[in-house]
This record gives C-alpha cells, structure tokens and sequence, in this order.
C-alpha cells in the first residue's frame, strides 16, 4: 500500500489525541506539499519543544528558562494565586489579558476513582507555596466538575485557619467542560464573579 516513510508518517500523527486514520493521512498528504524550509522548521520545532520545555521551577507551568515569564515579572500582583489544573488554563487566562497575578499549576485534580490522589497532583509543593509566600487570595480555577470541587474542598480544608481569602470562579463556567473549550465572555464573568468557597 503506502511507502514505508509514508506509512510511518502516517501512524506517527495517531498519536496525537484525536487524530484518526483518516485525518492522520490527509496530514501526511498535506507534509508532502511542504516547502523544504517548512520541513525543516516543522521538524526542528519538535525537537525544540521536546528538548527545551520543561516546568518553571516556582509555578509548574511550561517554559524554556528555569522560571517561567509570569514568575520573572516583577510588576505581576504577588498577592493573588490563581491555581489551575494544567497549563493550556494559564495560557487561556493570559490570552484574554485580564488576571494580573500569579498562578500555580497542579498535576491534574483529585479523582479517588480514578486512583488520583492529593501527592499525585502535587499538592505538597502548592501548599509549601502558600506557606512561603504572602498571599491575600487564592482563586480555585478548576473546571466545574466533582473532581474540580474535591481538590478545592481538600485545598481549603488544609489552609482553614490561615487568613487567605479564597474564592472559586463563578458558575458562568457550565458543569463537566473542559476549560480550553470555555469561551473569553464567559471565563472573563467567571473569573470576575468568582466567589468565596465556604
């Protein structure tokens, strides 16, 4: 059938999450087209972004430096952490420009279900953050699920008589969705309508 580079090519992008056969061929089809130098550029930026790309030391979320440009910014509001479930969340906030503070980026969220406990998200090194560090508010700013509200619940559990505000985004963010799917109106409202959790 296909050509052994073809076929390989072709079975390399089912690895990406929903890339089928047919998607992972009109993929392979449309590398044939290619200009050399967008080859070159397309192989060279996997490779980049295998070998440079690593957790910022402070905040856990992706950078090439050993800290992150969020935590190197100086003029950044050091007394709010908005803590987030990856960091495709902390891209999305600061896409829409309108949080100012700085952010920690957990494992993934507590699932007992799933087997996912609170040392599997890495809880220890935010609360050691949060003992470290003099923060005034923490913002929860997981997606509305169970899982979501098991983790901020736990979180809140552990920090109860320590004088920090903390506050969850508003339910403008529907139950069960994903928050790289959640449209900039709606986070926005969510984010400035975020509530304390009691």
């Amino acid at each position: 059938m296909y050509p052994e580079s073809i076929k390989s090519l072709i079975e390399s992008f089912k690895y990406l999450p929903g890339i089928g056969e047919k998607t992972a061929e009109r993929l392979a089809f449309s590398i044939l087209e290619l200009e050399d130098e967008q080859i070159e550029l397309f192989s060279s930026s996997l490779v980049d972004v295998k070998d440079k790309v690593h957790k910022c030391q402070t905040c856990n979320t992706l950078t090439e430096n050993d800290f992150c440009y969020i935590c190197s910014d100086s003029t950044r509001n050091s007394k709010v952490l908005c803590v987030v479930e990856d960091t495709k969340s902390v891209f999305l906030f600061e896409k829409l420009g309108m949080f100012n503070g700085k952010y920690h980026v957990l494992e993934g969220l507590i699932s007992p279900l799933d087997g996912v406990n609170p040392e599997d998200i890495g809880i220890d090194k935010l609360l050691d953050r949060i003992q470290k560090e003099k923060y005034e508010e923490i913002i929860f700013a997981f997606k509305p699920s169970i899982e979501g509200e098991t983790t901020a619940l736990y979180v809140k559990k552990i920090l109860d008589g320590i004088n920090i505000k903390i506050t969850r985004l508003a339910s403008g963010v529907p139950i069960g969705a994903d928050m790289e799917y959640v449209d900039s109106l709606t986070l926005e409202r969510a984010l400035n309508d975020r509530k304390e959790i009691e």
